[in-house]
C-alpha cells in the first residue's frame, strides 16, 4: 500500500455534522496544500507528502462531490486496522504536532535571519547611493549575503519567483504551484503559513515574499514607483528582468530552504 484508501481520506473528513460545501472546501485545501492541511498525521508521517498537483478546481469539486454522495469501498482489512491505528493515532499524533512545529519554527528562523540580513544592507544602500545604487547592490551582493547566512545556519537558502529579476532565480514547478498557492490565499485576505516537507531526513520550507511600500522602489509601476534612472540601471543590469508591476502586498517569491531534520532536534 503507498497510500491511505480513500474510505479511509473520507471517514477523516466528513463526520455526521459535515455539508458537502465544507468537504468540497477541506478537500481543495488538502489538495493546494497536502501538508499543512492534512487531518490524517498518521498517514501524513508512513507515507510521506503528496506531491503538489495543480488541478483545475472545478474538477476537485466534482472529485469531492463523488466521494461525499457515493459509499466507497472499503478493504477487507479496513476496520480492524482502523481501530488499531485510533489506539496508536493519539500518541503518535502528538509527537508528529511537536516535529511539525520545531521544523516551522527552524524556517521561519532561516528565512528571517537572510530576510533581516538582506534588509538592513539594502537600506543602507539606498540611504548612501538612492534606489538606483541599491540596485547595484543587490547585484553584486545579495547572493553573497544569503549564501552567508547559509553557510551560518547550515542551510541552503534561496529566494525563487515565478517572475525573477535574475534568471537564476526562477521558480522550479513545484515551487511555481507553491506561489500561486500563496498569491490566492494573501488576495483572499488569508494569513498564510509555511510549507514543510520531509523526505529522508530532509526538510523543504516554503513561506512566501510579499512586497511592501520599498519594495516598489525597484518592483512597481515603472514611471510611477519606479522612477526613469531607476529603471535604466534595472534594464542595464537586468535585461531579461520581469520582477516588475507589482502592488503592495503581493507574492513576489518564496523563500525555498533546504536543512537537515536532525541539525533542529
Amino acid at each position: 500500500m503507498i497510500a491511505p484508501p480513500m474510505a479511509a481520506i473520507k471517514k477523516h473528513y466528513i463526520t455526521s455534522n459535515t455539508s458537502k460545501e465544507e468537504f468540497t472546501a477541506a478537500l481543495m485545501n488538502w489538495v493546494n496544500d497536502p501538508e499543512q492541511n492534512s487531518k490524517m498525521p498518521d498517514a501524513l508521517k508512513k507515507f510521506g507528502i503528496m506531491p503538489y498537483i495543480p488541478y483545475p478546481e472545478d474538477a476537485i469539486a466534482q472529485i469531492a462531490e463523488y466521494l461525499y454522495d457515493y459509499n466507497i469501498e472499503k478493504p477487507d482489512w479496513y476496520d480492524v486496522n482502523y481501530q488499531k491505528q485510533q489506539n496508536f493515532g493519539k500518541e503518535a499524533g502528538q509527537k508528529t504536532r511537536d516535529t511539525q512545529s520545531n521544523l516551522v519554527s527552524a524556517g521561519l528562523e532561516y528565512a528571517d535571519a537572510a530576510k533581516n540580513q538582506l534588509g538592513k544592507n539594502l537600506i543602507r544602500a539606498i540611504g548612501e547611493e538612492g534606489t538606483s545604487g541599491a540596485i547595484e547592490f543587490c547585484n553584486t551582493q545579495a547572493a553573497k549575503l544569503t549564501d552567508s547566512v547559509s553557510i551560518m545556519k547550515n542551510a541552503i537558502i534561496k529566494r525563487v519567483s515565478d517572475k525573477p529579476r535574475n534568471p537564476a532565480n526562477m521558480a522550479n514547478l513545484e515551487e511555481s504551484g507553491y506561489i500561486r498557492y500563496y498569491q490566492k490565499l494573501i488576495a483572499s485576505g488569508t494569513k498564510p503559513k509555511p510549507i514543510v516537507k520531509t523526505e529522508k531526513g530532509e526538510v523543504s520550507f516554503y513561506y512566501p515574499i510579499t512586497t511592501n511600500t520599498i519594495c516598489l522602489q525597484c518592483h512597481g509601476t515603472p514611471k510611477e514607483q519606479i522612477v526613469t534612472g531607476t529603471l535604466a540601471t534595472i534594464k542595464r543590469l537586468y535585461p531579461d528582468d520581469k520582477a516588475i508591476g507589482y502592488k503592495e502586498n503581493e507574492v513576489r517569491g518564496l523563500w525555498a530552504i533546504n536543512f537537515e531534520e536532525e541539525s533542529i532536534e
